[in-house]
């Protein structure tokens, strides 16, 4: 079992979505995120004062899989979420101790689905 993470630009959640649903990848958690890398932000001017932008916004996707869905998932981020510029985010893949689903007292793969 593995949880994957990503960071992607929220404009570009409905294809990352789409992408993941061609892959068979159904379940995931979505929650806005702020951070910055190496675009490492922006400056604007708001009512004369000149501020520093470097928490940009983005979308966190958190995906529990069993092993044999990694690569279509990972896969499935790339290609909804790529656009070739600076900021199009990043994949974490961790491993998973244990899974439970609440309702059912499921562990592990089983849990996952």
């Amino acid at each position: 079992m593995k949880l994957v993470v990503a960071l992607i630009q929220p404009y570009k959640l409905d294809d990352v979505k789409k992408a993941l649903f061609e892959a068979k990848v159904t379940k995931m958690t979505v929650s806005p995120a702020q951070g910055c890398g190496q675009q490492a932000g922006y400056t604007e001017e708001y009512r004369g004062t000149i501020t520093e932008i470097n928490l940009l916004k983005k979308i966190r996707l958190d995906i529990a899989v069993n092993d044999d869905y990694v690569k279509p998932t990972v896969d499935a981020i790339i290609k909804g979420a790529r656009t070739g510029k600076i900021g199009d985010g990043k994949i974490w893949v961790t491993s998973l101790d244990e899974c439970i689903r609440i309702r059912t007292g499921e562990t592990g793969a089983d849990a996952i689905g």
